[in-house]
């Protein structure tokens, strides 16, 4: 089901879609044309978080969607409850593909990044067709990845103990299945933090690399 709200920002189209588990999901929507991405936020952000990427990205001839996870912003779960985050990816991607995208993949930042991963593996074969993991944490079981992923991070990203990430995210990335790439940017910035830095430009170059060479 989709509820669109009455105002909008320039170039955005606020959505409201309905989830498995009868929760929902709000949105903003850029772009038009019929490859798809959804962008899933970090644990600390929110669909807005994606202002400045998604224009790009749309303008490279996708049809954009931003999302609120569950608890976050606008968005409220369902009856699998808080933690089902992969049921609000899920819902954005056939959202898209019922508007008449006939490719959708995602990109997913942080938790966003679990949340897509997870969503991959329950998907129907072909309703993804690929994934950017930015700085993911551990996804459960990687060897039931079947998509291309590109698994991005900076290379002195370290959690709040000191731990740098690349070595869990290195064994993530051996274990998955499909193709794969890694890329690491300087720097220790962590997930969407990396696009307020000198990396940023790169960052989303090579998003824009992957996500348009999916054909």
């Amino acid at each position: 089901m989709l509820i669109t709200c009455p105002v909008a920002l320039p170039g955005q189209q606020p959505v409201s879609i309905t989830t498995a588990d009868s929760g929902m999901v709000a949105g903003l929507l850029w772009g038009s044309g019929n490859r798809g991405v959804v962008l899933v936020h970090g644990g600390r952000f929110d669909k807005t978080s994606w202002s400045s990427q998604a224009p790009a990205i749309a303008a490279a001839g996708f049809r954009v969607l931003a999302i609120d996870l569950r608890g976050t912003g606008e968005s409220i779960a369902g009856a699998a409850g808080p933690d089902s985050l992969s049921n609000d990816v899920l819902a954005a991607v056939r959202f898209l593909r019922s508007e008449g995208a006939t490719e959708v993949q995602v990109v997913g930042a942080s938790l966003g990044g679990w949340a897509a991963a997870e969503a991959s593996i329950a998907a129907a074969d072909g309703e993804i067709a690929g994934l950017v993991l930015l700085a993911a944490p551990g996804i459960d079981h990687p060897e039931r990845l079947r998509v291309r992923t590109l698994f991005v991070l900076a290379e002195h990203d370290t959690r709040s103990s000191g731990e740098v990430r690349l070595d869990a995210i290195r064994q993530q990335y051996a274990r998955a299945g499909g193709l794969k790439e890694l890329v690491l940017l300087g720097g220790n910035a962590h997930a969407q933090a990396l696009f307020n830095t000198d990396q940023g430009p790169r960052l989303l170059a090579e998003i824009l690399r992957f996500l348009t060479a999916a054909r």
